[in-house]
């Protein structure tokens, strides 16, 4: 049975072998229906999907049009076929990016753990806390505690501080609207000085806590990006000041910026 477009003067045209489910819109339906055979087929044309849907070809090719627009499907160098598109794989990424962010950085911990042979941890942000999602003991790590799940203070924390620097200053201010507790003498407790490292963390690309959550201890991270770009976690290597020396900060934050974008590489940043 022919079905006819509304209001766009097409030629009626055969109805899909795949009927349209009953109350579905017709125009999402063909759309989708598009993007599936451009999925199955690897790249196809405006006349082979029209063919394949039943449809005239300036109707695959309004569909397409708007697709492309939105970044859902993309033209393939060297022809006139269409192929899946970035959002398409964003938006796929986006469903399980916690469970590849845990399988893919735990292998990157142990890598760098395995470098430094001090504590490597992979962080996100929980509201003004950074919470512990991945961890790798070096062969110089005593501690037998894992801290996977435990939250940190985001403030006095190299991850935490990293996580914070991907927000606006505002954002910032309303986190910590209660004040920023004190651990130790050389935590950051004024606003206005923590807004000013995390201007620092942004321009150099990491950041350091120097016994600033507790004394002995520091810690310098890297950010981890998905394929906008958009910080989604910390990587940090942690120790004990005399084998985490400040004074080398910028070398070790140079490793574990190298094996930050290892993992970056994997989740489609590519800056």
């Amino acid at each position: 049975m022919a079905t006819q477009e509304n209001r766009t003067g097409d030629e009626a045209a055969p109805a899909p072998s795949g009927a349209t489910p009953s109350g579905a819109v017709q125009s999402v339906d063909r759309a989708l229906a598009v993007l599936e055979l451009i999925g199955a087929m690897g790249s196809a044309g405006i006349t082979e999907l029209a063919a394949e849907l039943g449809v005239h070809k300036s109707t695959v090719s309004r569909i397409v049009g708007s697709l492309e627009s939105r970044g859902f499907v993309e033209p393939e160098p060297g022809s006139r076929k269409y192929r899946i598109g970035f959002t398409v794989v964003r938006l796929a990424s986006s469903t399980n990016a916690s469970l590849d962010l845990s399988k893919q950085g735990q292998e990157i911990c142990e890598k760098l753990a395995g470098e430094f042979g001090e504590t490597t941890n992979l962080a996100v942000l929980g509201g003004n806390q950074a919470v512990n999602i991945v961890e790798a003991q070096g062969t110089s790590s005593v501690a037998l505690q894992t801290w996977v799940g435990q939250t940190s203070p985001a403030h006095a924390t190299s991850s935490g501080k990293v996580l914070l620097s991907a927000l606006s200053d505002n954002e910032i201010r309303e986190l910590f609207a209660g004040g920023l507790t004190r651990y130790t003498d050389h935590t950051i407790t004024d606003i206005e000085a923590l807004l000013t490292d995390l201007a620092q963390v942004r321009e150099r690309g990491w950041a350091i806590a120097d016994e600033e959550l507790e004394v002995g201890l520091v810690a310098i991270a890297a950010p981890i990006r998905d394929q906008t770009g958009a910080v989604i976690s910390a990587l940090s290597v942690s120790g004990p000041r005399y084998r985490v020396d400040p004074d080398h900060a910028a070398d070790i934050a140079a490793q574990v910026t190298a094996a930050a974008s290892e993992l970056n590489s994997r989740f489609g940043f590519r800056g």
